[in-house]
Order: structure tokens, then C-alpha cells, then sequence
């Protein structure tokens, strides 16, 4: 059954010590997705660490320096599936110098899970990294209200915690926002419903995952299809086979659609749409398929296949949001470096920071324009080549865009599109 189930994709957040790691380790614990070995190298660890039981935590702290601080610093990615869906689960750090690694694991999320400790409520953490999935889109929002066992299950501190978060939360732009009280570290309304709290008739966390509709979390109207790479098998079977391969960024495309081709705005008709599993007759986001045109045309890898009618902004300026990654150079002005959009590459300018945004009270600070590892700020860029893109709110994939030191090759920014 699951080869065939959806793909969801969801990332933890949340301050320090509210329990992150221990969620995930419990959601995999009971869930049965942990292999023998797996579980035996954590009770090893538990018992190196001189503590009682399974530390579930160490499950998703895979660097060693994490497992022996106890704390996590790099993003850990996990997965595991269920008879309805299929799981990549990004674990991503809690403390405020590793924000660039929250908005990296966050970045492709389709529900983030932002944990708040029942004693504490909510904290700057808290505020900070619900802001970073509103500014990243993410269509769903958990606030797991955690630790509810050293609070005595009360439900009227669930109320007012739960009171204060809407509060905050409707002044994100965030469509779906959700609220469990749980505890990781029993497993309460983790995978089962907990006995504990019987006052609480919403669903359990695993229960909310596996149905949360995310269907509708991609742009299903606005046709974008990146090449990837171009398929000439060159075989005598297939010696006048030409496909462009690639992951649909947005829309529907159907055999027999006519399309425009970018940049040079010629136009075919699709002929015959091919996947490792067979033809298809439509095909849509985040499917990998091949494309065949009726034509004889030259596309090759970054250019995109796309409606006549409903077309993305060519330009080589782009003002972004941009999360700045580096923890040696600041972003300045004038600047230059390698950009990446879709399966485009080319080279940018940084011609101007406009702001600093606060992340805790979201102002603009237009005074001090340093940007180092962690900030987040409004520029303007411009391409040494025309790009294909949408706004990020818009379309998640043609609005982003990460920025790359060419002498090192490291990413140092991520920006979305405004």
C-alpha cells in the first residue's frame, strides 16, 4: 500500500530542550519504523550517558558531537511510511545561532511542527521560528504544546497557552494552524491517545500527519516545467527519441497541451508525457516525468516548458528575502556570487540591501544593513541571465532561489522571491 501513498514532508521546530528530538524518536519508536540495530545503538548510548531507559532523542542526533552535548546542531533527516503516507521528517536545531539550518530543513516542508514547553509557554524561540515558516511559506502549522506530563496534564494550562499562541498566529500568514498537547517523552497523543488527557478530543499527532490534505499545497494552475536534462538514447530502437526530463514545478500538463517553450517563446504541442513507470496522460506537481514534443525543437537544461497564456516573469533583477548562511563573510553590497533557480545557474550582484528584518517583532531595521550568518534581510539582485520566476508566495519552487560563494562552492544564502 504505501508505494503508492503521498509524500509528506515535515519539519520540528522550537526553542531549546522543548523536546524536538525526543518527539521524533517516540513518533518512530511507536510507529515500529526503528530498526533492531538502530535501537540497540541508542541503548547503548543511553547507557554510556549513564541514564535510565531509552533516550529517544539519540535517534535523530547523528553527529557525534551531538549525541555527547546532548544537543542538536545539524539538520537530521528521517524516514519512515505507514500504510497511508510516506515521511521525510526533518529534525532541525533549536538554538538561535543554527537558524540558517532550521530554514534549510523547513525550506521543502509541507507542515512544521513547532514545539512549546507546557512550563514555559511561549519563549522568543518560539515566536521566531513560527515567523521563519510563515516567511517560508509552509502551508501547515503544529504547536505541539510538549511536556504536558510535568504539568500535571492540566487542561486550563493547555487553554492558556493555546489562547495566547492563536493570539500570535493570526498575525502569520500561515493557512492551517493546528495545537496537540502532548508529552514526547511518554508518548502521550504522540502515536496514541493519551489516557491522561481525556479532555483533549482532537486527534493524536500521527493521526493529523497521515491526513492533513496537501493535495492543494502545490500550484496546480500555473504550468512549470524545468529541464532537467535532455534524453537521447541514441539506440536503434529509440534512434528518433528526444525527451526533456525534469520534476513539475506547478500545473498540469496533458498529452496533446500546447506549450511554450523559454526562453526562445516557441511553441509545440506535448506528444507523449514518459515516467520510469510507464506513459502517462496528464502529470502534475511533484512528479519526475520526460516530455516529448511534436516538434523537432532545441531545449536543453534550464529552460522551461510552460502555458502561452500564463507565463513566469523574465528578469535579471530580483528583490529577495534572503537568509544569510555564512558564518565567515557578511552579505554586502556589490557583492558577487553564483545563483541557482531551478535547474537555471548564473551569475548575480548584490546591487542593494534594502532592509534587516527583526525576526522576533518583524521590524525593518534600515540602519544597520550587516548581514551575517543567521539574518534575515530584503535585497535586490541582478542576473547576469534572464530567469523564470514566480513570487515564493506563489509558487515555493520557481520562487527560490540559493546563493553560492564561487571560490568556495558553499551555499551561502537562501532567498525567495518577492
Amino acid at each position: 500500500m504505501s508505494n503508492n501513498s503521498e509524500l509528506l514532508r515535515f519539519t520540528t521546530a522550537g526553542s531549546v530542550d522543548d523536546g524536538k528530538s525526543t518527539l521524533i524518536g517516540r513518533l518512530l519508536y511507536d510507529s515500529k519504523s526503528i530498526f533492531q540495530d538502530q535501537l540497540e545503538a541508542v541503548e547503548s548510548a543511553t547507557l554510556r550517558r549513564g541514564e535510565e531507559g531509552v533516550n529517544l532523542a539519540l535517534l535523530t542526533d547523528g553527529l557525534k558531537s551531538e549525541r555527547e552535548q546532548g544537543i542538536t546542531i545539524d539538520v537530521a533527516y528521517r524516514y519512515f511510511s505507514t500504510p497511508k503516507r510516506k515521511f521525510i521528517i526533518a529534525d532541525t536545531p533549536g538554538h538561535i545561532q543554527y537558524t540558517r539550518n532550521m530554514v534549510t530543513g523547513a525550506s521543502t516542508a509541507n507542515v512544521a511542527l513547532v514545539l512549546v514547553d507546557a512550563r514555559n509557554g511561549i519563549v522568543e524561540q518560539t515566536r521566531r521560528h513560527a515567523i521563519i515558516a510563515s516567511l517560508l511559506q509552509i502551508p501547515h502549522l503544529v504547536f505541539c504544546i510538549n511536556k504536558m506530563d510535568l504539568v500535571d496534564f492540566d487542561q486550563v494550562r493547555y487553554e492558556e497557552i493555546k489562547e495566547e499562541l492563536e493570539g500570535f498566529a493570526a498575525k502569520l500568514n500561515i493557512k492551517d494552524v493546528a495545537f496537540i498537547p502532548m508529552s514526547a517523552l511518554n508518548g502521550d497523543n504522540v502515536v496514541e491517545r493519551s489516557l491522561a488527557m481525556q479532555w483533549y478530543g482532537g486527534s493524536t499527532l500521527l493521526y493529523y500527519l497521515e491526513n492533513v490534505h496537501i493535495g492543494s499545497d502545490y500550484n496546480l494552475i500555473d504550468a512549470r516545467f524545468p529541464v532537467q536534462h535532455v534524453i537521447r538514447p541514441n539506440t536503434d530502437e529509440y534512434h528518433d527519441y528526444r525527451g526533456y526530463a525534469g520534476r513539475i514545478a506547478g500545473g498540469i500538463f496533458r498529452k496533446g497541451d500546447e506549450v511554450t517553450l523559454l526562453p526562445s517563446g516557441f511553441k509545440s504541442k506535448i506528444a507523449k508525457i514518459d515516467t520510469i513507470d510507464g506513459e502517462l496522460e496528464e502529470a502534475f506537481p511533484p512528479q519526475s516525468i520526460t516530455i516529448l514534443l511534436e516538434n523537432d525543437l532545441d531545449l536543453s537544461r534550464g529552460d522551461m516548458i510552460v502555458r502561452e497564456n500564463n507565463q513566469p516573469r523574465v528578469t535579471q533583477d530580483l528583490e529577495l528575502m534572503v537568509c544569510w548562511f555564512d558564518a565567515e563573510k557578511s552579505l554586502k553590497a556589490g557583492g558577487k556570487y553564483a545563483i541557482r533557480h531551478t535547474t537555471q545557474e548564473a551569475r548575480c550582484v548584490i546591487k542593494e540591501i534594502r532592509y534587516k528584518l527583526d525576526i522576533n517583532s518583524l521590524h525593518r531595521n534600515q540602519e544597520d544593513l550587516e548581514i551575517n550568518a543567521n539574518d534575515i534581510a530584503r535585497i535586490f539582485v541582478r542576473t547576469t541571465k534572464p530567469l523564470f520566476v514566480d513570487g515564493y508566495a506563489k509558487n515555493r519552487i520557481t520562487g527560490s532561489v540559493i546563493i553560492i560563494d564561487e571560490g568556495t562552492n558553499n551555499t551561502v544564502g537562501a532567498g525567495m522571491v518577492r
